[in-house]
């Protein structure tokens, strides 16, 4: 098997393990003579699978009973409407945490809808850390309080020790890029929502924990399809869901209960993290772009202390079998996307290109 190691961003690395259970049963799942992608979802053969879906999600993030899971589609960026048309529902005003381009679209959608009030922005220093803020800073009249725990261009990220203090207003948090990476407490958040890409499984599935009491209230004008309460009514299928990329987030959610949770791939997460950090931080011929504060566990943005050195840096590593490095164009270098699915040893192989490239060109 000759596996390259896939630093995407997303669509991103899968496990292994689950993508040969995949392969194995693509033409017959479990005997029902048929693949998971040809099955009905109104059959019992895949309500079973969203069902098992569901609830090893809910056990791996500690979900309540108050919350409503949803499997949706339309990528976390419908979201960025979904979630004003639903609950910028009192006083037509919700309050923005700007750390990156994904929540800066989130606010620019809200403010079609409503009031979408700007409290804090990094973008003076390109987005490379996590502003601070106090509770005084925030509206009380807010309907709600929208960050992203995670920028994937950027490298940062607000860590659960370090959620904003918004007092008793509703938390809406984008999680796409580091949800299952390490453990938050879902009863500090009214709604999560997460492209699959990154952690989960493939794309074309997005999944939304929602607060019971959030449903219902939707703005009069808000089409059936997004209105979440059309989906909690329906158990996700008001219309046919993407079945077969749910099934593999469930082949992932298996992969991930049985290393031991959440709580474990936070431990390795961390793990693989600090090394490559340290590497970073010890040499003279790289340069971490991220405030060192507000790192992120899953992404990891550098560049060569010479710039023009980044364009050879990328193009060497590729054909080393290290491959998706380019950075986002907004911050350039190269980023090292290593989220749950990535190997330690993926972070040692590319370590040990980054100090041969450093010793060739330093």
């Amino acid at each position: 098997m000759n596996r390259i190691f896939n630093f995407s961003a997303g669509p991103s690395v899968l496990p292994v393990e689950v993508l040969q259970k995949a392969g194995e049963e693509m033409l017959d799942y479990h005997g029902f003579g048929l693949s998971v992608m040809e099955m009905s979802h109104r059959s019992k053969a895949y309500s079973d699978i969203q069902d098992e879906a569901e609830q090893l999600l809910r056990k791996l993030m500690n979900i309540p009973d108050n919350y409503y899971v949803l499997f949706l589609q339309g990528g976390a960026s419908t979201q960025f409407a979904m979630v004003p048309l639903n609950l910028m529902n009192k006083n037509n005003t919700a309050d923005f945490l700007i750390t990156g381009s994904w929540a800066s679209k989130a606010q620019q959608e809200a403010a079609r809808f409503g009031e979408a009030r700007i409290v804090a922005s990094s973008k003076n220093d390109n987005y490379s850390y996590i502003p601070k803020t106090v509770k005084s800073d925030f509206n009380p009249d807010a309907d709600y309080v929208h960050i992203c725990t995670n920028n994937t261009i950027y490298g940062t990220r607000i860590s659960p020790d370090n959620i904003p203090d918004i007092g008793a207003l509703d938390l809406v948090a984008d999680m796409s890029s580091n949800i299952l990476s390490e453990v938050y407490d879902v009863n500090k958040f009214a709604l999560i929502y997460a492209g699959a890409q990154k952690n989960m499984g493939p794309a074309g599935v997005t999944v939304v924990i929602i607060r019971d009491d959030l449903l219902g209230n939707a703005m009069e004008y808000t089409p059936i399809m997004l209105n979440y309460k059309t989906h909690a009514d329906n158990g996700s299928m008001y219309n046919t869901p993407p079945c077969y990329n749910i099934y593999i987030c469930k082949l992932v959610f298996e992969w991930l209960d049985k290393l031991g949770g959440v709580s474990a791939i936070e431990e390795i997460n961390k793990a693989k993290a600090q090394k490559l950090y340290d590497y970073i931080d010890n040499s003279d011929f790289y340069r971490g772009t991220a405030e060192k504060d507000d790192r992120s566990l899953m992404n990891v943005p550098f560049v060569c202390t010479n710039d023009e050195l980044n364009e050879e840096f990328v193009k060497q590593a590729t054909a080393r079998g290290l491959q998706n490095l380019k950075g986002h164009r907004s911050v350039g270098g190269m980023r090292a996307s290593i989220y749950n699915a990535m190997s330690l040893d993926g972070i040692d192989a590319l370590i040990s290109f980054m100090q041969e490239f450093a010793k060739q060109n330093g």
